[in-house]
């Protein structure tokens, strides 16, 4: 308990707070250009695939004998060309913050894992939904008596599973963004101190 007075005496003397000291944690190293530049990278990688795959998605249509069917009579494929828009915006601005070299603070971690995850989720429950509606098109419902529909429109269901595979790329890049920034973010905070002192950690069991 004493060292922990003199460390945030120590503190105050210096004219820092607290959480001054814990966004300067983690710093080392994270200036190097060679990670900053992979990490840049790996935030564009999904900018190029949500456009490839906003654009085959936008583009499936098709009509035959047997009528026309477009992406946009189907919620789900909206949905999926809406969430890879916003997933390239985000990417694209990301990369371009990421690139620029400035010191790390705690605002900037936690807004990028909060955003991270938030487009993670999105990007994640769009190919979700999108493949269980392609699932039901090449295999049908018997129980509610929905036939397939790729039997009629293959060059449509085509479009839609590359569509949708590609998205599913994207998922797996936001995993791996998600981890990094999770890392970057509560690797600037100390274990807690019970965990460092036995006595204090059996003290605090028995209150």
């Amino acid at each position: 308990m004493a060292d922990k007075r003199e460390k945030s005496v120590a503190v105050l003397a210096n004219g820092t707070s607290p959480m001054d000291t814990l966004g300067s944690a983690g710093d080392d190293g994270e200036g190097s250009t060679t990670m900053r530049t992979a990490e840049t990278l790996l935030r564009l990688l999904p900018t190029a695939l949500c456009v490839v795959a906003l654009v085959i998605m936008l583009k499936n249509s098709q009509s035959n004998d047997f009528g026309s069917l477009s992406y946009s009579d189907l919620g789900a494929f909206r949905y999926l060309v809406h969430a890879n828009g916003i997933c390239a915006g985000y990417s694209l601005l990301s990369a371009v913050v990421t690139a620029v070299p400035r010191p790390s603070t705690m605002s900037r971690a936690w807004t990028f894992f909060l955003l991270d995850q938030v487009l993670t989720y999105i990007i994640l429950g769009a190919t979700a939904v999108s493949t269980e509606v392609i699932y039901l098109a090449y295999k049908g419902d018997e129980a509610i008596t929905w036939s397939q529909a790729c039997g009629t429109f293959s060059g449509f269901c085509q479009k839609a599973t590359a569509s949708i595979a590609i998205t599913f790329s994207v998922v797996i890049c936001y995993a791996v963004l998600s981890l990094i920034s999770s890392y970057r973010l509560f690797s600037r905070y100390d274990a807690p101190i019970g965990y460092n002192h036995k006595g204090i950690e059996i003290a605090a069991f028995h209150t």
